[in-house]
């Protein structure tokens, strides 16, 4: 390692910054302060701020500070699976490091020519995603749920079910019993030895948190590339992620934007975003990551910017009438399921995810009637009680269920509820999928 001129007098200080004079760095380069590590965040001139990742108290304007010549970097190889790491690719779980070759963070996306059409089905056994919300290999998809829905651990059942080669997870701000749930759960299911983990807890920095989505597609990349894996990528909370981004855009004394997120949120989050991929070779990375809402708000910035990079979303609810929390039908929207549906899976999928949602809907202004004192139907009341066992049965996310099998419950829950015509469904359909009462 080149180990540049020793500096020894800060000219500012704040909660989470410093500025000297120095010459020859760059931006995103690494510092020691004091034993401390930072990064180059802003030059002007010769001066030079940084962002020092577990704050500036105690320091002196006397400090000692060199710069150690390259960004935040990585050692990948295939010792990265099954491992758990830090916001700084340092071991957690009392293991040696990593042994292999360092990439750099926060590298460019995959050139487009080297790209892909997105064209892979990927499965997590949850009907509200395979079923309405098909999602396919490079996509980029948000989970917008509210701080109080179980978000985690829907993310750890789709890190067990999903239908990929590896699993990397971003955990930001986790409280220390999710990081044990989340431990637990893939200990459980012998899932370990696909899984790749970098975490930072509420007890950690919160600007640490910045470093671990591209901790995450560092490692994404190597096995999508090199290895021409499937991988999917989990982060959550990318809410926490950005206020980290507001608490340095502040310390920098920056104009804050909308909601007091820095001007340059939308590009900060396209970085993370645009560097899923489906590539020639087979290889992809797929992110799904978790923005919690406050009080289900989607227009604040930080789901607002999420929502024009990715190609849909997902919402969580709880539903009321069955008690389950569940995936909205109403909400939720993948952009890219009509690549797959009908093609990848039954041909019968298109017409019954619509029929079945369309159902809903008339169930939820059968309960507006309700609620405002209307008579009923007869219709009405068949639709509600479709709709309770709808939720129960596909949209709670605890069901877990192939997709072949969710398009056959589908199908008798509408026979149960509803005659052939009341459905919208081809007709060649009905004659071949329509369940068969028996005698």
């Amino acid at each position: 390692m080149k180990v540049q001129k020793v500096y020894t007098r800060l000219t500012k200080i704040t909660k989470a910054t410093v500025s000297l004079l120095a010459e020859g760095v760059s931006y995103e380069e690494l510092a020691i302060i004091d034993g401390r590590l930072a990064q180059v965040i802003k030059i002007v001139g010769q001066e030079v701020s940084l962002q020092v990742f577990s704050g500036t108290e105690g320091l002196s304007t006397k400090a000692r500070v060199f710069f150690l010549g390259h960004p935040p970097r990585l050692k990948v190889s295939e010792e990265l699976a099954g491992r758990y790491f830090n916001a700084y690719g340092e071991p957690l779980d009392g293991k040696p490091p990593v042994e292999g070759d360092y990439v750099e963070l926060g590298g460019p996306t995959i050139n487009p020519a080297r790209r892909s059409q997105p064209s892979e089905l990927i499965a997590t056994g949850i009907a509200g995603i395979d079923l309405n919300n098909t999602l396919v290999t490079g996509q980029k998809i948000p989970f917008f749920a509210n701080p109080d829905e179980p978000y985690n651990q829907v993310m750890a059942t789709v890190a067990l079910r999903a239908q990929s080669d590896k699993i990397i997870l971003g955990g930001m701000g986790l409280s220390h019993d999710d990081y044990l749930y989340y431990k637990k759960v893939f200990q459980h299911a012998g899932a370990e030895h696909r899984i790749v983990v970098f975490l930072n807890t509420t007890e950690d920095p919160p600007v640490e948190r910045l470093l671990i989505p591209d901790m995450c597609l560092s490692a994404a990349e190597y096995f999508a590339v090199k290895k021409h894996e499937k991988v999917l990528v989990l982060l959550t909370d990318m809410t926490l992620y950005a206020d980290a981004l507001a608490i340095v855009s502040s310390k920098m004394e920056q104009i804050p934007s909308k909601d007091s997120m820095p001007g340059s949120l939308y590009s900060d989050l396209a970085r993370i975003y645009e560097r899923a991929v489906q590539l020639p070779t087979g290889g992809s990375i797929t992110i799904i990551a978790v923005t919690t809402l406050n009080d289900g708000d989607i227009t604040h910035a930080i789901p607002d910017n999420t929502g024009y990079i990715t190609e849909g979303q997902l919402f969580l609810r709880r539903d009321t009438t069955v008690g389950k929390v569940i995936v909205d039908p109403f909400r939720s929207l993948s952009r890219l399921k009509q690549i797959v549906i009908g093609k990848k899976t039954r041909e019968d999928h298109p017409q019954v995810m619509n029929a079945l949602v369309r159902l809903f809907a008339d169930a939820a202004n059968a309960k507006t009637k309700l609620e405002n004192g209307f008579e009923l139907t007869r219709y009405d009341r068949r639709a509600l009680e479709f709709a309770r066992e709808y939720s129960r049965e596909l949209l709670a996310i605890d069901v877990n269920l192939n997709i072949e099998a969710m398009l056959n419950k589908g199908w008798e829950l509408m026979a149960k509820y509803f005659d052939k015509s009341e459905t919208g469904i081809r007709q060649d359909l009905i004659d071949k999928y329509w369940p068969v009462k028996s005698p």
